[in-house]
């Protein structure tokens, strides 16, 4: 089973992703039992049947509208944002929003072409869990550590003047 970075600990992936091929009928797929992180597309497709079930995630592409899921945030237990490349931070800005106007309290994983060196800053995002392709995770959640203080509010800690007392 593969491993991701969660919540700071490396841990086994029990999340599957549903890929489709070009030409697929989004609201004919089939989605079979288990743990399954679904294309946009599809969850809006079939947002009706797959709704009742907890074990669907949702996966965002790069270009996709985040606030399509609006309504779906409470209910949904796992987002997997795809980075295309390392150099795009539109994924950043829309993590914020999806923990900060949404609230979304769920999974918010990274998964695509990002670097060990963002895991940091993908984290002050809201970002929690990594699928790196990198083999020693161990070493890599270290990053998670890289900046031990920071001015700006994030989604995991408030502005520098706000914590002292």
């Amino acid at each position: 089973m593969p491993k991701i970075i969660k919540n700071g600990q490396v841990t086994e992936d029990s999340w599957q992703l549903l890929a489709l091929g070009e030409d697929a009928e989004v609201a004919k797929a089939d989605v079979p039992a288990g743990q399954w992180i679904v294309p946009l597309q599809l969850w809006l497709a079939q947002r009706d049947q797959l709704k009742s079930r907890s074990d669907i995630g949702v996966q965002i592409g790069i270009d996709d509208d985040i606030e399509l899921l609006a309504e779906d945030y409470d209910s949904l237990p796992l987002l997997a944002f795809d980075f295309p490349a390392f150099m795009d931070g539109r994924g950043f800005s829309a993590a914020f929003l999806i923990r900060d106007r949404f609230a979304f309290k769920g999974e918010l994983r990274a998964s695509g072409a990002f670097i060990r060196d963002q895991l940091c800053y993908l984290q002050r995002c809201g970002f929690n869990a990594f699928a790196l392709s990198e083999e020693d995770l161990e070493a890599a959640k270290d990053s998670l550590s890289d900046l031990q203080e920071a001015y700006q509010a994030s989604a995991d800690k408030a502005p520098l003047f706000r914590r002292r007392g």
